[in-house]
């Protein structure tokens, strides 16, 4: 079997160039044309004809194949489904999302961790397809070469907020991190990067030290142990006063502020005594509070806040002290939420 070369580090390349005879900074030649989206050895012509030659016959550089792509032609967002080849090598193929998202300052693109995932998160669609397969480092790259050739434009953010729990495939993310911070990659920094986390505490005292200029995302969604187990199975291993105490030790160690995701469920989590929760739990942290109001998946039976709600919201947070912004709303004539478009091809 050849050996897939896509999401090998800079020194791992260049350990594979020396053990095929060459020197190592033919490594470092490939590393640089791989990470430039090339897929064809012919094409990378700074390097020998006969090294060349030998990649074809021992390498390969693997990638994400684009088994349905929506776009809003409003505001250019594109929502892919990636397939890749199975763990055991068959026709079939895994299936994850990836979505690219225009802003002012440049674009992004919302990456996949895993094939499905196995929190069981009650609003999301990503835990109805149930649990696959972790994703490599290099099938998370090939979701951002992917993603950059079908839009003919550079990816210069990414948010590890798709598919799967990125601190359940810690080793898989920080070294896909590593590779796209890399100067001879795309020399993305670290604070172009946020990472999602469903609650994992060990994960975000791991990252903190790891990334600490990277930026972090937790996913809170209820103010109660009892509430938040209800939707969010993980408070149960991990409940909300050590998460909170989790967050507090990640600002003070990386001095970074941190994303509290709040998916806005009606009648579940929007109430006045969910709100004065919000408010008396995350007053003096250095935090910032994102509301979603959620994307609607018939499968979950769970209806979103209005928008004019999730506004109230944000007001109320703003005026006590709580940075606070209602998630700017893209790919609304798309399937918006992570899943479903994976949920659709099942069907």
């Amino acid at each position: 079997m050849k050996q897939d070369l896509l999401g090998m580090t800079m020194d791992e390349l260049k350990a594979f160039a020396t053990e095929t005879g060459e020197k190592p900074f033919r490594g470092k030649q490939l590393f640089i044309w791989i990470n430039r989206g090339v897929r064809d050895f012919r094409e990378m012509t700074d390097l020998p004809l006969a090294f060349r030659q030998k990649l074809e016959e021992t390498a390969r550089i693997g990638h994400a194949e684009i088994l349905d792509q929506q776009i809003d032609e409003t505001d250019g967002t594109r929502k892919f489904l990636f397939g890749f080849a199975g763990e055991a090598g068959d026709d079939a193929m895994d299936a994850a999302e990836a979505v690219f998202m225009k802003y002012k300052y440049g674009n992004t693109l919302c990456v996949s961790s895993q094939i499905g995932c196995r929190m069981g998160c009650r609003f999301c669609a990503s835990a109805l397809g149930g649990f696959v397969r972790d994703l490599t480092a290099g099938e998370m790259l090939s979701q951002v070469l992917m993603a950059e050739a079908a839009a003919g434009e550079p990816i210069n953010h990414i948010v590890v907020m798709g598919m799967g729990e990125p601190f359940d495939n810690y080793e898989n993310v920080a070294k896909f991190l590593r590779i796209l911070h890399d100067p001879d990659g795309k020399n993305m920094s670290y604070r172009n990067m946020t990472v999602s986390t469903s609650g994992l505490i060990p994960g975000i005292r791991r990252f903190a030290k790891d990334f600490p200029q990277a930026g972090l995302a937790i996913s809170l969604h209820r103010m109660t142990d009892a509430g938040r187990s209800s939707i969010m199975p993980v408070n149960r291993r991990y409940p909300l006063d050590g998460l909170l105490q989790a967050a507090k030790e990640y600002t003070e160690e990386t001095g970074r502020r941190i994303t509290f995701e709040y998916a806005l469920i009606r009648s579940e989590n929007d109430t006045e005594e969910d709100v004065a929760l919000l408010k008396k739990r995350l007053r003096r942290m250095l935090c910032h509070v994102n509301l979603i109001p959620l994307n609607k998946v018939e499968e979950t039976g769970l209806e979103g806040s209005s928008r004019q709600r999730a506004e109230a919201i944000a007001v109320e947070l703003e005026q006590a002290g709580i940075s606070a912004t209602v998630r700017r709303e893209l790919g609304g004539n798309i399937d918006g939420a992570c899943g479903q478009l994976r949920l659709q091809r099942k069907k």
